[in-house]
């Protein structure tokens, strides 16, 4: 092949006239000749006009071509950067601190400054404040304590008793949102997710009282889409923007070109931040008066209004209080019992419950089911009552208020529509909620608020709920309409969520008549709500 090759190349180029055109055609006969080689990755075909080179495997890339190129550096790439496995940053072990620097650590930590307010306390953050949180304090602090309608006088002047001390700091965590500067630093992140972990259950209870007592005779579902209507994630950009703080949220942007997706999450934590922070200073009453003067919030707003529903007819009278009028903000948020009241609550438990409930005493259920419940929940607690009468009526209104808890809807709903356990378990739910995350807040001071708020909903979950009261066999007191009785006792997906409808309603009853602290000793003494250990976080 060599020699034909040369011999040809010889004389074709002898023969030719230029010199650089080749042909083969001369001394080749007019069939083509093809020549295998098995050990070259090519395919010579010689024909009586020209001689081609086709890539055996179809997957070869051409020598210069940019794909070969870049498969031959990934490739290099894996050899000289291979990828190692990190372990995730919770599994990596860090040195403990000795125990001088972990007791000089929480002997300097902010949290342990206040004896007298724990909750306060722990919302504080664990490090001191440096001087970038002190420049952003005087560059922006007094304008947002000019739009929510507070003194300009720095609040560190007041007295040490006064949990308002504390507000510049709490006010200043509640705007450090994820995505500004600051939340880089620890103590400034956790700070900020502890206060938003607190304020949408300060939130959630301050609407429940103030709808409950405005609406006496609503049910919940109503009550819950005014809420959403007014404080759902989609609408908080639009109180931001009325008080004049989008600023100081977004200093670089403008918050009506900036996405849903870039506006409603920081907006929605400064938000529930900043009601956190006012509760830990200045209470609830302060928290009506930011949502309804600051914010301008109207329940009466065509916006806020529910969706038309088939109402039932409620022919049962109201308290006298709720009768012919509808309470306002103020009404609710400044108002004190009576020095000789009988609940720590009243208002709130005459709309909770109907004075149409004393037609129930002496019933069966008063005389066979009310002292086995009675003596599980360790009723009625001891009170130093000035008159013994107060004492007694005060006894009579817990059964009948704990009958209604036990009186599921399917029995006189359709004929008296509010003689049944729903307002008094809206209410228990909400205030279940607040004391858990003040419980979990006070427990765990360098948790940050994600962690509290999963560890918050798994210690929650309707059907631990309900177990806690299964576990004390009080649901063997429910009463059941006559048609539903047997299906609600033998179907468990019926009677699961009846349990737990019957255990929020007897906190929201401890807490209109003996307030909070019965909450907490109902939750974490009587069912013991650290019972079920929720999987790790």
């Amino acid at each position: 092949m060599e020699q034909l090759s040369s011999s040809h190349l010889s004389n074709s180029s002898r023969h030719s006239p230029a010199s650089r055109e080749l042909s083969f055609s001369s001394n080749l006969s007019s069939f083509s000749v093809r020549i295998h080689f098995k050990s070259c990755k090519q395919r010579v075909f010689v024909s009586s006009s020209r001689i081609f080179a086709v890539a055996v495997d179809p997957q070869e890339l051409p020598q210069n071509s940019p794909q070969r190129l870049l498969k031959e550096l990934a490739e290099r790439k894996k050899i000289a950067f291979p990828k190692k496995k990190i372990p995730a940053k919770h599994y990596i072990l860090k040195p403990p601190l000795d125990d001088a620097k972990l007791a000089e650590r929480f002997l300097n930590s902010p949290q342990l400054s206040l004896n007298q307010f724990p909750l306060l306390s722990s919302c504080l953050p664990f490090s001191r404040l440096n001087n970038a949180d002190r420049t952003w304090m005087d560059e922006y602090l007094l304008e947002a304590k000019q739009a929510l309608g507070y003194p300009l006088e720095p609040s560190h002047q007041l007295d040490d008793n006064n949990p308002a001390k504390q507000f510049d700091t709490l006010l200043y965590l509640a705007f450090q949102h994820p995505s500004c500067e600051r939340t880089n630093a620890k103590h400034i992140r956790a700070g900020h997710s502890r206060l938003w972990f607190l304020g949408q259950y300060v939130l959630e209870l301050a609407f429940a009282e103030y709808f409950l007592q405005r609406y006496p005779r609503e049910s919940p579902a109503p009550m819950r889409e005014r809420v959403y209507a007014l404080i759902g994630k989609r609408f908080l950009s639009k109180w931001i923007k009325a008080a004049s703080l989008q600023n100081l949220i977004f200093p670089f942007d403008d918050i009506d070109k900036l996405m849903r997706k870039e506006r409603e999450p920081p907006v929605k934590t400064v938000f529930w931040a900043l009601f956190g922070a006012i509760y830990l200073c200045f209470g609830m009453p302060e928290v009506y008066r930011v949502l309804f003067e600051v914010f301008g919030m109207d329940p009466e707003d065509e916006s806020c209004q529910p969706k038309l529903r088939r109402q039932l007819e409620d022919v049962d009278y109201v308290s006298v209080e709720f009768e012919g009028k509808q309470l306002s903000w103020q009404d609710v948020a400044f108002y004190k019992p009576p020095q000789d009241a009988l609940f720590a609550h009243p208002r709130l438990f005459r709309a909770c419950v109907p004075p149409g409930m004393h037609r129930f005493l002496g019933n069966i259920w008063d005389f066979d089911s009310k002292p086995h419940v009675m003596r599980a929940l360790g009723y009625p607690l001891r009170m130093t009552d000035r008159i013994p009468e107060i004492t007694d009526a005060r006894n009579i209104e817990l059964g009948l208020g704990l009958q209604l808890c036990f009186l599921h809807p399917s029995k006189h709903k359709f004929e008296h529509p509010r003689f049944c356990l729903e307002r008094l378990e809206y209410v228990g739910q909400k205030i279940q909620d607040i004391v858990m995350a003040e419980r979990l807040l006070m427990k765990h001071l360098d948790a940050p608020g994600r962690w509290l708020q999963e560890k918050h909903r798994r210690s929650l979950m309707n059907k631990f709920c309900g177990r806690y009261l299964r576990d004390k066999y009080l649901h063997r007191f429910i009463i059941y309409g006559d048609n539903v009785q047997d299906s609600y006792e033998h179907n468990r997906r019926l009677r699961n969520p009846a349990t737990t409808a019957v255990q929020q309603a007897i906190h929201g009853l401890a807490y209109t008549v003996y307030g909070k602290a019965e909450v907490r000793r109902l939750m974490f003494e009587v069912f013991d709500f650290e019972q079920i250990q929720p999987k790790a976080v």
